[in-house]
């Protein structure tokens, strides 16, 4: 049986070798890799070890035409510590491309041209904070600001709605997105979802976000539709990075994401691991590397 060291070395090899493979690395976008803590939570819903701990609300739609089995879920529902999308049965959530905001810069590459986004709005959910700030940019770009629409809202007779706000998720924080493949992305909370489609939806980031972890062929009408991807929310006032803690008039996705991976590695630090051990295969090739994870504990 390899020790614990001798697994991370072989892990870290291979994480280097898909790096310059183009197989792997479709994108230059940045990203971090995902620390064992927050990678035992991901794997403990996806196999089934976690679960749901505490549904805050249900009924929503990660699938327009599938199944109305997605929640926001979190830690304990009095005092809440962070908030997360689970589907159940080892399924989390898709990624959607939301193209809202401003457009236009150097990143804009057409991807999220009106054609391919016919529920285009020219706001974001916090465009007056973000002005507030007095920064330079009147909006958050889709093509440079990697934010995460979370939270859902709407009028319509019947309309599941879930406000983050209520449980201490402020608006701008940051948030954790995990993508397959040991992909961490640093997003923040930046717009919600409405009820202008015909079923109350989550799953959906920006394009900067999207093609951080799935590369330019993520497009305003072609998304990613595996239910492994995991979105995580933290609350508190020390999860806003604020006017100065980002770099928000920043011109290229690179550049933003560096200003608040600090933050953002400090709020996934609070999560500890504990519970039933785990093996950890790792691009299927190092096997036999059993490491404490799997169930997650309160922060």
């Amino acid at each position: 049986m390899p020790t614990l060291q001798h697994c991370k070395r072989r892990i870290g090899a291979l994480l280097l070798f898909c790096a310059a493979t183009p197989a792997c690395a479709d994108s230059s976008f940045l990203t971090s890799a995902v620390p064992q803590n927050l990678n035992d939570f991901y794997q403990g819903l996806k196999d089934r070890v976690a679960s749901c701990q505490h549904s805050l609300a249900g009924g929503f739609y990660s699938i327009d035409d599938g199944t109305n089995t997605t929640s926001y879920c979190t830690n304990d529902p009095h005092r809440p510590s962070i908030i997360y999308l689970s589907s159940g049965n080892g399924t989390l959530s898709n990624m959607d491309i939301d193209c809202d905001g401003v457009q236009g810069g150097s990143q804009d590459d057409g991807r999220c041209s009106l054609g391919r986004s016919p529920d285009y709005q020219d706001a974001t959910a916090f465009q007056d904070i973000i002005q507030s700030y007095k920064v330079g940019i009147s909006d958050l770009n889709t093509y440079v600001h990697p934010y995460v629409v979370f939270g859902n809202s709407g009028s319509k007779p019947g309309w599941r709605t879930f406000d983050p706000t209520d449980y201490g998720v402020r608006p701008l924080s940051v948030m954790a997105v995990v993508c397959p493949g040991n992909k961490l992305v640093y997003g923040i909370w930046g717009d919600t979802n409405g009820d202008d489609g015909d079923n109350p939806m989550v799953g959906e980031v920006s394009i900067a976000l999207a093609t951080a972890c799935w590369g330019k062929n993520m497009t305003g009408d072609n998304g990613y539709d595996g239910m492994d991807v995991l979105y995580v929310a933290f609350t508190g006032k020390d999860a806003v990075p604020g006017k100065n803690g980002a770099d928000w008039a920043a011109k290229d996705y690179d550049t933003f994401e560096r200003s608040i991976q600090p933050l953002g590695e400090k709020l996934v630090q609070r999560m500890r691991a504990g519970g039933v051990g785990r093996k950890v295969t790792g691009f299927g090739a190092v096997v036999g590397c059993a490491l404490a994870g799997g169930l997650w504990l309160a922060l």
